[in-house]
């Protein structure tokens, strides 16, 4: 499901500021049915952006992110985008780090048209993506690889990529808090993320909508440390001022 109605978004919008909504409460205020809120509600659950729970719904959990088969799916429009405005400002015979999830896999596709690029990731499904253009070179971290997603993560990870100095960090999010503060799940792959932050001349993060508001248990930093955010649409009004305030550039992707 990559796009959301107008109702699901407000019901969307509705859980972020109250963490739970019931079904009978939500049908009365949109003035439908409660079936017609379960189906939505039943939707969004599928998409893994909300959790069922007995007479409504909440936000999903904190400590587990949606399996990677499902994510690959999700918002799979707005990543293409998203990937395509990021590709379009990387200058041919650039270096990168690119860093685990299913956006920086688009980004991968997008980036096959380039020449001569230098590509340092940690990201098996990337790394044999980019194979595809001869010009690359790709040189591929290691560490213990994570068979649900195939990234590779861990001290010796760290270790590698503290080696290199790059133009271009890129890097997805599972959820931006209220705050600004970027969070993911899993603190061995937030560390390799902070340790490529300090090593790239310019760091990117590729995400779609959907990530502002969203909970996921591990600090990896905050917007203010980006010097650029590529998603699908104008951020949030929450987020909006932050961003301002740090000077981060925002690039929202075409429609096309």
């Amino acid at each position: 499901m990559d796009d959301l109605t107008p109702r699901q978004e407000r019901i969307m919008q509705r859980v972020r500021q109250d963490g739970f909504v019931a079904i009978d409460g939500l049908a009365e205020q949109f003035e439908v049915t409660p079936q017609t809120i379960r189906r939505d509600v039943n939707q969004l659950c599928a998409t893994g952006l909300l959790r069922r729970h007995h007479g409504g719904a909440g936000l999903p959990s904190s400590v587990e992110n949606v399996a990677y088969r499902a994510r690959k799916v999700m918002q799979l429009d707005a990543k293409q985008r998203i990937a395509r405005a990021l590709a379009a400002e990387i200058p041919d015979q650039a270096s990168l780090f690119v860093t685990l999830g299913t956006t920086n896999e688009e980004v991968a596709r997008a980036l096959l048209q380039h020449d001569g690029l230098r590509i340092i990731t940690n990201n098996l499904n990337v790394a044999t993506i980019l194979t595809n253009n001869p010009t690359f070179e790709i040189i591929l971290a290691g560490g213990v690889v994570r068979p649900r997603d195939r990234g590779i993560t861990g001290e010796a990870t760290i270790d590698f990529m503290r080696q290199f100095r790059v133009d271009f960090g890129i890097t997805g999010i599972s959820g931006i808090d209220a705050d600004g503060t970027l969070l993911d799940f899993d603190y061995r792959e937030v560390r390799v993320v902070q340790a490529i932050m300090a090593q790239a001349r310019q760091f990117w993060l590729a995400t779609d909508h959907s990530k502002f508001g969203r909970n996921a248990m591990v600090e990896l930093g905050h917007l203010r440390e980006l010097d650029a955010l590529f998603t699908d649409r104008e951020p949030p009004e929450a987020w909006q001022g932050q961003l301002r305030d740090a000077g981060v550039r925002v690039v929202v992707a075409d429609q096309q």
